[in-house]
């Protein structure tokens, strides 16, 4: 079958079945390379995922609640993108451990597991589920609020979640985080996103915060932590850089002004296509024509 002759679904939720609206200029980009798309629900049990040649995950943002069965569902598919080893590891934040493992500079990052406690820094300090999407369940507390604290972790592991419990980075207030995209394992561009633990708003779907986001350029420092990230976690994987379509590397300046690494995602992250230059769809579309020649 020639390359003019494929079909790429992209893949949503029911809250979201055709994404946030990031993607609007990514099926015209690649239509253009002869690469046909369409919009399809996970869980939609008349579709036929494995007819499809490539399977691109998007918005299924919904996975937190059903992880299993979404993970399930994700090793049924040949041609997932990214593949559902990959999206089973960093659906779960216990990956930062292994990329500090691994030498990379990561936000300081505790796990507790329900029934444990975690040492308490000295600081702000930021709660969130160890499987979560949108940030949801994330809540941002101050060392007098500690009991505050104590009750978010408790709901959570009540809810028989993981905590993630890292001190909260006060250059987030002023810059937010730098989220840095790469596909096929090079660098396309950047994009700010604002503090999204000061009551932002959850979208009507249910499923995410809003966030401010904005244009960014980061300068090498930054640029070489997140390949350094994506060099590891493509170890980790037993894969080379450019199996992964796609990834995002989002950063944040410490006390110290250096940058470190908050959340690293190649499951279904947005990937900033509103605040990239006009040509970032056609970089994708290149990476996506780059996947359909490998072996399912």
């Amino acid at each position: 079958m020639s390359p003019a002759e494929r079909t790429a679904l992209l893949v949503g939720c029911a809250g979201v079945p055709q994404g946030d609206g990031d993607e609007h200029a990514v099926p015209a980009a690649l239509a253009d390379v002869g690469v046909g798309t369409r919009w399809a629900v996970w869980d939609d049990p008349a579709e036929d995922f494995a007819a499809a040649d490539l399977v691109i995950l998007r918005s299924t943002w919904d996975y937190t609640e059903r992880r299993e069965e979404f993970l399930g569902w994700c090793a049924s598919v040949p041609g997932l993108a990214n593949r559902a080893h990959v999206v089973r590891w960093n659906t779960d934040k216990a990956y930062l451990l292994d990329l500090a493992a691994a030498g990379v500079d990561v936000v300081p990052t505790q796990l507790a597991a329900p029934g444990e406690k975690p040492e308490w820094p000295g600081r702000d300090v930021v709660v969130k589920p160890s499987v979560g999407a949108g940030s949801r369940g994330a809540a941002r507390f101050t060392p007098s609020g500690r009991d505050a604290a104590a009750r978010h972790l408790d709901a959570l592991h009540d809810d028989g979640y993981t905590a993630v419990v890292q001190p909260y980075q006060p250059a987030v207030d002023s810059e937010g985080e730098t989220a840095l995209v790469f596909f096929g394992g090079q660098y396309s561009h950047a994009f700010t996103k604002g503090p999204m633990l000061s009551g932002g708003d959850l979208d009507e779907s249910g499923l995410f915060v809003t966030e401010k986001l904005g244009t960014a350029t980061p300068d090498g420092p930054w640029r070489a932590l997140a390949e350094d990230a994506l060099d590891a976690a493509a170890a980790r994987l037993g894969l080379h850089r450019s199996e992964l379509l796609y990834a995002r590397v989002d950063l944040v300046r410490t006390e110290a002004g250096e940058p470190a690494v908050l959340e690293f995602e190649v499951s279904e992250p947005s990937l900033g296509f509103r605040q990239a230059d006009a040509d970032a769809p056609v970089r994708f579309a290149s990476a996506v024509r780059a996947a359909l020649t490998r072996p399912r």
